[in-house]
């Protein structure tokens, strides 16, 4: 009677594996990073283009009061910062929200008015408009 072996790949293989539980616990300092890569993309934000052109940047910041949060707007370097600063003097350590950071966007094109830039924070979630210079829309051109 023949032995039929089969094989059955694991999504990420073992090595993948061994090298995550070595390092968990073998090595804090894996924690550190493992936990600063969780993080990196913290606070979720969501840039589209509004049907007018403008640039809309949305930011998920539950928990955060208006007065915690700054947005700078520098329209000669064209960047806004978006920044948001929690006193973490009388509040327990929270790794999911209410965090401090800091969000720069540049606009490459200068297809933007940055100063028109307008800001409002509504249910936990800031939105940032910028308007599209005059400039940069695109216009219908009729054929004579």
């Amino acid at each position: 009677m023949n032995a039929i072996t089969l094989h059955r790949p694991g999504l990420l293989g073992h090595k993948y594996f061994e090298e995550v539980f070595d390092n968990l616990f073998g090595d804090q300092h894996f924690m550190d990073g493992a936990i600063k890569r969780s993080t990196k993309g913290y606070p979720v934000v969501d840039i589209y283009r509004d049907d007018d052109g403008s640039t809309i940047l949305e930011f998920a910041l539950a928990g955060f009061a208006r007065d915690e949060l700054k947005v700078d707007v520098q329209p000669g370097k064209r960047t806004i910062t978006v920044a948001g600063e929690v006193d973490e003097t009388n509040r327990k350590r929270s790794r999911i929200a209410r965090r401090n950071f800091v969000k720069t966007y540049v606009n490459y094109d200068d297809n933007l008015d940055m100063s028109k830039a307008d800001a409002k924070f509504e249910n936990g979630l800031l939105t940032v408009k910028v308007p599209q210079r005059p400039e940069a829309k695109p216009i219908s051109v009729s054929i004579g």
